[in-house]
């Protein structure tokens, strides 16, 4: 899609109600949208085809958590330390703006997200940056991190502070206790959350694709690293086209075309975890209509990718000649579920029964402390900490009288008889595990954009200039167009009898008498509605209608008693307009016959 072409779907979203910039009356405030009746039916739809993937289909529990968590939340997460974009400030105007995308707009660097501040500044300094809104120079601004965290307070007066999540996975990482509970403590089982996520963007920019706003569809799924791995008989077969690292790397190297099973074979993806992952996202992404031939899977580079995260990849699509990040793919290992248990004291771990007991020889300690207290004051806590871990590390240190620890680089002689050194026959049943975790997270919003431009066309039906959506039935925000030919005779009655009656059978219907049947259809090409039923007066001689298919504009004239069930299979993906048409009488366009008017 070209920018004249993005322009033409900024527009056409506007004007027929899918997405467009709020609080118009006031002003408008950057960053925040509202999705119209149009958008937000393609929005419900696409999460509802996203539950059924990675919610229902997968066998996994899902939860809605608040938008708004407690500081400590994003105290043990690193938020807020480490959520940060890198802002510069136009001295001249006083604007800030995002530093790595000026980088990435002005020059030939791309991902300037992964690189340090200073190597930023150096950019700016070096291709002589300007400021985007008055044109004054940035070399020599300073870059600073800016914490894109929206704070708030929760209660009356100074209250305690909170924040509204940036992203929906804390909402699950902080309830995991109650939630393996759900799971009768049985790995690996997933949890899934559909909601809204808020960043305060230093520049928000490109329509929908970049807002303070946003809707994310996040998996988090907990398994045992040691015992717990993916089917990937499932998607071992599906093709890929990858962008790892070192294709990146290599100017003029293009992607990786392969398959799920090839690129674990050969280490390309490192985790199998994402690997599968990618390859039920792939089957997705082609149920919903996303454009493949404009997506990929790029690998993240060293610098960009999370402290947590051995190994992240994004799905991108190409959009208006970018290629913009539409999901990420991470295994973050222990992080999230570690730091919590750290900081909140609670146990985060999941109790894995063994098949058969195992019996074992325990060292263990039991500190003298009316010896370790008047002997070493303040430190006998950490000096009887210390013993314990050198008890399960090396129960050779205690063959002698004494035994050494240090605590914080000092050592410490304790008496070997006053540590209540000893070794035990134990049996252990099982083990407490802290999970690792595997996490799918999609941009809704940025999907849903992915789908309008991969689905914006232009052509010519009865030599006039048609623009139209060619999306999925099952993402399109109206299943069918019911449209009398003219509203009298009783032609207009039986139309809006058909209307309650698919209404009434779960299709998502629009009723719609208003012009000449060509600008009515021309009407609903443009939301995307698949198809269109006609009531002409040979309907109510023969009690057929005509189906009208919104991409070939072609016609098949099919029973009233048999609509339902036909509607039901082209929406359902069940059978093609092409079986339909063989099985019912065809309808031939003569020329202008979109366009006769009534």
């Amino acid at each position: 899609m070209s920018g004249s072409e993005s322009t033409k779907l900024a527009e056409l979203a506007k004007r027929r109600g899918f997405f467009f910039p709020s609080n118009g009356a006031y002003g408008g405030v950057a960053g925040f949208y509202t999705y119209g009746p149009e958008g937000a039916a393609l929005k419900r739809h696409l999460e509802d085809a996203w539950r059924d993937r990675f919610t229902v289909r997968e066998g996994n529990q899902e939860i809605e958590a608040p938008t708004i968590m407690p500081e400590a939340v994003f105290e043990a997460s690193g938020h807020l330390e480490g959520f940060d974009d890198m802002l510069v400030e136009c001295a001249e105007c006083g604007e800030s703006h995002r530093a790595d995308h000026l980088v990435e707009d002005d020059t030939a660097v791309e991902d300037a997200e992964s690189l340090s501040i200073p190597e930023v500044e150096e950019l700016i300094r070096e291709h002589e940056l300007v400021c985007p809104s008055c044109g004054a120079a940035l070399a020599g601004e300073p870059v600073e991190e800016f914490n894109l965290m929206f704070e708030t307070t929760i209660g009356p007066g100074s209250g305690q502070t909170g924040y509204m999540r940036p992203e929906t996975a804390q909402g699950i990482f902080v309830e995991f206790p109650l939630l393996a509970e759900y799971a009768r403590n049985q790995l690996p089982f997933g949890v899934t959350q559909i909601g809204p996520a808020y960043r305060n963007e230093i520049s928000p920019r490109k329509g929908v694709v970049r807002v303070r706003e946003f809707t994310q569809a996040e998996l988090e799924l907990f398994v045992n690293p040691e015992t717990d791995e993916p089917d990937l008989s499932r998607v071992a077969d599906v093709e890929l086209a990858l962008y790892p690292i070192g294709n990146q790397r290599e100017e003029g190297t293009e992607y990786l075309e392969t398959t799920v099973g090839a690129a674990v074979e050969e280490g390309v993806i490192a985790s199998e975890w994402v690997a599968y992952y990618l390859g039920i996202a792939q089957e997705w992404y082609e149920r919903i209509g996303v454009d493949t031939d404009r997506f990929r899977f790029r690998q993240h580079l060293p610098g960009e990718r999370a402290h947590y995260a051995s190994d992240c990849w994004d799905a991108e699509a190409e959009l208006g000649g970018d290629w913009i990040e539409i999901a990420g793919f991470a295994y973050r290992g222990d992080y999230d579920l570690a730091k919590h248990a750290e900081h909140s004291g609670e146990e985060f771990t999941v109790f894995e029964q063994y098949d058969e007991p195992l019996h074992a020889e325990r060292a263990t300690v039991d500190p003298d402390m009316s010896y370790l207290g008047p002997e070493f004051g303040g430190e006998a806590g950490e000096i009887a900490e210390a013993l314990e871990r050198l008890a399960e590390r090396d129960r050779t240190a205690f063959e002698g009288e004494t035994v050494s620890v240090d605590v914080e680089g000092e050592p410490y002689e304790i008496p070997t008889e006053k540590t209540g050194f000893s070794v035990e026959e134990v049996t252990e049943a099982g083990e407490h595990v802290t999970p690792h975790v595997v996490e799918p997270s999609f941009g809704v919003g940025r999907t849903l954009y992915t789908l309008l431009v991969h689905a914006y066309r232009e052509d010519e039906v009865d030599d006039e200039p048609r623009t139209y959506l060619a999306l999925d039935p099952e993402m399109a925000p109206t299943t069918v167009g019911v449209f009398p030919l003219m509203d009298r005779d009783g032609l207009g009655e039986r139309a809006r009898e058909l209307l309650a009656a698919l209404r009434e059978a779960g299709f998502e219907a629009t009723y719609d008498d208003s012009g000449n049947i060509g600008r009515r259809y021309r009407r609903q090409d443009e939301v995307g509605t698949p198809f269109c039923v006609t009531v002409d007066y040979e309907s109510l001689e023969s009690e057929t209608v005509t189906v009208r298919e919104r991409d070939s504009t072609e016609q098949v004239r099919v029973p009233i008693d048999e609509l339902v069930a036909v509607l039901g299979g082209l929406r359902d993906g069940d059978r093609s307009f092409e079986a339909i048409a063989e099985e019912y009488e065809h309808q031939e366009l003569s020329a202008g016959t979109e366009n006769a008017a009534e």
